[in-house]
């Protein structure tokens, strides 16, 4: 079960594009049936301060230079997108995980009753966000749900950039969200508790995964004081006190931080302050790759979120 949610239901994409802080990101999947496949991946970079990611009101801040990178992707994917999945940055939202000792049955009670819970954590007021819910774990507890808050006006510039270069938004959702769809997708079924770890340039994001649902979430952004190997201590930590966690099957690092060789310290002091091994996220575990496209590390944190909305939208599509 996927606890990923969107703003607005679409038909199958005709492509997945990611506007993030640095770059724009563009892919779409081989064919509508048999086993998914990469077909196309294009990504243009953007200049400094095009995008300023956040939960403030003004992301997009060089419409223009967007507009040109979205369609020079679209450009170079060799097909015309008019239908496309959206990928933001964790930064332009707020995730999270409320729990209810008793849910109402009618839905449009349970979405005041979510949007009364984290009203008071928004730094904005809750008439003007855009509110999605899904269902995660359930126990003798209650139940809990995900929660994403965004402002209306921010997710409309991202949709905006899209419409200008001739594309319609049905889809969107969070980077590090689509990363954990991914690594979801060639799971099976998952058992162990897994710890995720989503590195970007600007922001690094944490997600606990417990038999597939969600069960803890943090975002770090860049220049917080508190180094990655000490956020995720922390995370154990509370994982242990607080979640009962018995220890995790898996422990997965993808994207990229400020330099060249962030990621590759990054996995080494998590593997000595965790004690375990960590494995890079391959953006091929639920999607074949195109052969023509050699492995990078630019082509791998690029792809996968990618490919982690790709597929959910695919499944969606055939009602899986």
């Amino acid at each position: 079960m996927s606890f990923l949610t969107s703003w607005l239901a679409s038909p199958l994409p005709d492509a997945a594009v990611e506007i993030a802080p640095d770059r724009v990101s563009a892919a779409t999947l081989a064919a509508r049936g048999g086993a998914p496949r990469v077909h196309a991946y294009a990504s243009e970079p953007l200049p400094p301060g095009a995008v300023a990611a956040g939960l403030g009101a003004h992301n997009i801040v060089d419409r223009d230079a967007v507009v040109g990178a979205v369609r020079a992707v679209f450009g170079r994917l060799g097909t015309r997108a008019a239908r496309v999945a959206l990928v933001i940055p964790d930064l332009a939202g707020k995730v999270s995980i409320v729990r209810f000792e008793r849910v109402p049955p009618r839905r449009d009670d349970l979405e005041q009753l979510v949007r009364w819970q984290i009203r008071k954590s928004l730094p904005f007021p809750i008439e003007d966000a855009s509110v999605t819910h899904t269902a995660g774990r359930h126990g003798p507890d209650g139940s809990e749900f995900i929660v994403v808050a965004a402002r209306h006006d921010v997710v409309s510039e991202y949709e905006d950039v899209c419409t200008a270069a001739g594309a319609h938004a049905g889809l969107v959702d969070l980077a590090t969200f689509s990363v954990l769809n991914l690594t979801l997708a060639g799971s099976g079924n998952a058992t162990a508790d897994w710890l995720v770890v989503h590195m970007r340039p600007e922001y690094t994001s944490i997600g606990i995964l417990r038999e597939g649902d969600l069960i803890f979430f943090r975002n770090r952004p860049e220049g917080d004081e508190e180094s990655l190997t000490d956020v995720v201590h922390q995370t154990a930590m509370y994982y242990q006190d607080r979640l009962a966690g018995q220890g995790f099957g898996r422990v997965l690092l993808g994207g990229r931080g400020r330099s060249a060789g962030a990621f590759d310290q990054a996995r080494q002091e998590l593997q000595e302050r965790l004690g375990t091994s960590v494995e890079p996220i391959d953006p091929g575990v639920g999607a074949g790759l195109p052969d023509r496209v050699g492995a990078s590390s630019t082509f791998d944190d690029g792809l996968a979120p990618l490919a982690g909305i790709l597929l959910r939208a695919k499944r969606e599509a055939v009602g899986v």
